[in-house]
């Protein structure tokens, strides 16, 4: 035998020694446990830089888009004071961009979308739907009374009200994390409105009402999309068929409320100059792009990187919104205001990072409809200005 036969056969009984090992210590064969690790080369860090910018371009997108409603609906209820109008004229564009994308998909994969008959559309997705409406429309009416520090805050306590009906719903289960992250939450919350200068109670109960009416809807929008039969597991179709719906149960609530003096209002149906009337309209259309520019953002932001994510940027999006409100708006808060605000990040952070150490546990079929759900809360929420704390809670198959 040549010695270089010799030598390669040594090679080779090294490395069969080597997959036994790693065998008979009970690690799977494969090359990244047995197989020394490849440096990257130039290509692949080229790859890494490409994705690395591409996942900071969308999180940009993403902050642009949602940062920029909620001070666009905070600028609009200064000289228009018909916040459940601006939210219809949203909505209603919403369904419009819907309908527009759900035909272009149809057209691209030559496959029809689902479209559910009348009686099984009003008993399956009419409670979704209203319980949608009241949460964006009296979280957007909030706005006349109320700065963006104080929402922000108020309004994460929408985790606490989804853990409550998740549980009864057997959604999720009662784990002692979750109750620390309730704590937290609710603490942190206290302290934050402890002694505020700028605390006013009216738009907070509106917030507080909206934040409870988001847990029943963030329930029944599970069940909804788990329904296979029903097809509404695409966030697009779910969309376009909840918005005519929420538009009904937002209406007589508008009426009510804004329906006379909107019609007598020189802003709109009442102007004198027509200057005035394009600047309304014009300023409520843009509202409606940005409000679609945020699910087409979030859409993309999950899509090529995943549902986690969106939830870690939106934890980071809080601390903007804050310290950009602060700064331009004016909001005052003490130095209690922001450890309040940090105790109530931290139990968001603590249930995203849970969720996260729970993710392997899930099954590929099942994390995607989640991260499906999960988009489409945040799309449902795109009128509303934040929609952050609504999609942390994971859906369980049972």
């Amino acid at each position: 035998m040549t010695k270089g036969k010799r030598a390669g056969r040594k090679r080779v009984s090294i490395r069969l020694k080597f997959a036994e090992s790693c065998v008979g210590s009970g690690q799977a064969l494969s090359t990244a446990s047995c197989m020394p690790a490849r440096r990257l080369s130039g290509a692949d860090w080229c790859r890494l830089c490409r994705r690395t910018l591409l996942t900071l371009g969308l999180v940009v997108l993403y902050y642009s888009f949602s940062i920029g409603i909620t001070f666009y609906n905070k600028w609009m209820m200064k000289g228009f004071h018909f916040p459940l109008a601006m939210t219809m004229v949203h909505m209603a564009m919403n369904f419009m961009f819907s309908a527009l994308v759900r035909a272009m998909m149809q057209c691209a994969g030559e496959r029809e979308r689902v479209a559910l008959p009348w009686p099984e559309y009003l008993k399956r997705v009419g409670p979704t739907a209203i319980a949608s409406a009241l949460d964006i429309g009296l979280s957007n009416w909030s706005f006349l009374f109320i700065t963006i520090s104080l929402y922000t805050m108020t309004k994460s306590t929408s985790i606490i009200f989804i853990l409550l009906f998740s549980i009864v719903f057997r959604l999720e289960k009662a784990r002692p994390s979750l109750i620390v992250v309730v704590i937290l939450i609710a603490g942190g919350l206290f302290m934050f409105t402890y002694e505020s200068t700028q605390f006013n109670l009216e738009g907070f109960l509106l917030v507080l009402t909206a934040s409870f009416i988001g847990g029943i809807r963030w329930t029944l929008t599970q069940i909804l999309t788990q329904k296979a039969e029903l097809g509404l597991h695409n966030p697009v179709d779910a969309l376009y068929h909840l918005q005519p719906l929420m538009l009904a149960a937002l209406f007589p609530l508008f009426l009510y409320n804004e329906g006379v003096s909107l019609a007598c209002t020189e802003k709109l149906f009442g102007f004198h100059d027509s200057e005035v009337l394009l600047w309304s309209v014009g300023t409520l259309a843009l509202g409606g792009v940005l409000a679609f520019g945020l699910s087409f953002s979030e859409f993309l932001l999950v899509s090529q990187t995943s549902g986690l994510t969106l939830s870690i940027s939106g934890i980071f999006k809080e601390v903007c919104t804050l310290v950009l409100a602060t700064h331009i708006n004016g909001d005052v808060m003490s130095p209690l205001n922001w450890v309040g605000f940090g105790v109530c990040l931290a139990g968001i952070s603590l249930h995203v990072a849970l969720k996260a150490l729970r993710a392997p546990e899930v099954e590929p079929a099942v994390r995607e409809r989640e991260e499906a759900v999960e988009l489409l809360l945040r799309n449902g929420l795109a009128n509303d200005s934040d929609s952050d704390a609504e999609s942390l809670f994971d859906i369980r198959d049972r």
